[in-house]
């Protein structure tokens, strides 16, 4: 009866693994060298001359006139993040629609599709006790 052999692991495949990613930090190392030297050189070259009217805080080149305080409302913001959730809320029923099309998928796709629909209308419906819906 001949003995098994063992094969030793491919030491080439290895390394090949590793040097494929060695190229990319390579990379990586290179960019950020490139920036900092960029920022450097800008630091080094540029001429530094501060005066009050360079220091004066300004919006579209009109001197400020007031106080720099301004209240924002946040409502904007609310209905920012809003829109952000129904947006990727609707980039998830694409795939949900191709996947339930698929045969075996169906009713468990479907199930899951409103037990997302659900947490959002949860969501949806805080949102409304709130009165962050209101526009005020």
């Amino acid at each position: 009866m001949r003995e098994p052999t063992v094969v030793a692991a491919d030491a080439t495949g290895a390394a090949d693994y590793f040097q494929t990613y060695s190229v990319v930090g390579l990379l990586a190392v290179v960019g950020v060298l490139f920036v900092a030297v960029a920022f450097g050189a800008g630091r080094l070259l540029r001429p530094v001359v501060p005066t009050p009217e360079k220091l004066l805080t300004y919006e579209c080149g009109v001197d400020p006139v007031g106080e720099g305080w301004a209240h924002t409302q946040v409502r904007y913001y609310v209905y920012a993040f809003l829109y952000v959730i129904f947006a990727v809320d609707s980039m998830f029923l694409f795939p949900w629609a191709t996947v339930f099309a698929a045969p075996g998928y169906g009713a468990t796709t479907l199930v899951e599709m409103f037990v997302f629909l659900g947490f959002l209308a949860v969501g949806l419906l805080y949102a409304y006790k709130k009165g962050v819906l209101a526009w005020t």
